[in-house]
């Protein structure tokens, strides 16, 4: 399968899963700036029993540190498939920007003084999936993607 068919096939089964309609294409869409951006997607695998706990470290630390750092979150929660699963989804300009973004933010006193320890505690592993996405398509997620209960 092709790179770009591969990467439509994974937008459309997160837009289905979220309940929206599949928008399939097989070149990576634009934004109105003439640029897609890059939607990074990260599913976290959490230790048993701790997802309550990672849910409230990052509404409580973890996203509003994001948002001071002008990090754009497209969406986050747990998953509707297990009780030990979490994602975040975040949008960058491009994927230059996502590294040298994500490298200061990581590196920051703010992060590795702050909740850092206490995050990394609830995680077992995580996936990272970087796409192109346009404003369109981030506007749905946005919609879609209301952060549900932990519990669920």
């Amino acid at each position: 399968m092709s790179p770009p068919i591969a990467r439509s096939l994974v937008l459309a089964a997160i837009v289905v899963g979220m309940g929206g309609d599949p928008v399939i294409q097989a070149s990576p869409p634009e934004t109105d700036a003439g640029e897609a951006a890059a939607v990074e997607i990260r599913s976290y695998n959490l230790k048993p029993g701790t997802r309550e706990r990672f849910h409230r470290l990052f509404l409580s630390d973890a996203l509003p540190m994001l948002q001071r750092w002008k990090i754009d979150v497209v969406g986050y929660g747990p998953s509707l498939h297990d009780q030990d699963s979490y994602y975040l989804m975040r949008s960058f300009p491009s994927v230059e920007a996502r590294e040298r973004t994500e490298d200061a933010f990581y590196a920051s006193e703010e992060w590795r003084q702050g909740p850092r320890e206490a995050i990394l505690a609830c995680i077992e592993s995580y996936t990272t999936v970087v796409i192109r996405m346009d404003e369109a398509a981030l506007r749905g997620l946005r919609r879609s993607a209301e952060p549900a209960s932990p519990s669920r």
